[in-house]
């Protein structure tokens, strides 16, 4: 069976992709035609992304979540990934996740990007989160000392 693309260099499956879900046996499909339609836009963003850190291949770890899988890693309820409008991932050919913050902070109004979140280790991913009304083009750092506004 053909992989199912949504956009040029994102698939369908590396945004539903996840060691808890395959771990412990959940299901990780979008619920919706609007999760699946969600999933194409950020998807898109990826793509306008990706070209701002000079089309270097970049790692997805999360994208949508169901609301069991969300559960199970901890993620809060209002998650932008339960709608499929978040992207965690890392772009190893470009930088840290620090980098990567610093090259699209310039870029997140122009990108609609909701939030911006550099995620330190020992994390050390970057969540792009979209919003299905207006951005707010928050831009901030979660570290072992919290949440905080600004990278």
């Amino acid at each position: 069976m053909p992989t199912e693309m949504l956009s040029p260099h994102f698939t369908l499956d590396e945004f539903l992709a996840s060691q808890t879900a395959s771990r412990e046996g959940i299901d990780n499909k979008p619920a919706t035609q609007q999760h699946y339609d969600n999933l194409k836009r950020t998807a898109q963003v990826m793509e306008q992304v990706r070209a701002i850190l000079g089309n270097r291949p970049i790692l997805v770890s999360s994208g949508y979540r169901s609301p069991a899988l969300n559960a199970a890693v901890g993620g809060a309820s209002s998650s932008a990934h339960c709608s499929g409008l978040a992207c965690d991932f890392q772009c190893p050919g470009f930088g840290t996740p620090h980098d990567i913050c610093k090259m699209l902070e310039p870029h997140v109004k122009e990108l609609g990007i909701d939030q911006l979140i550099d995620e330190y280790p020992p994390t050390g991913w970057v969540h792009v989160g979209l919003s299905a009304g207006d951005p707010r083009c928050q831009v901030c750092t979660i570290d072992s000392g919290g949440f905080r506004l600004g990278i």
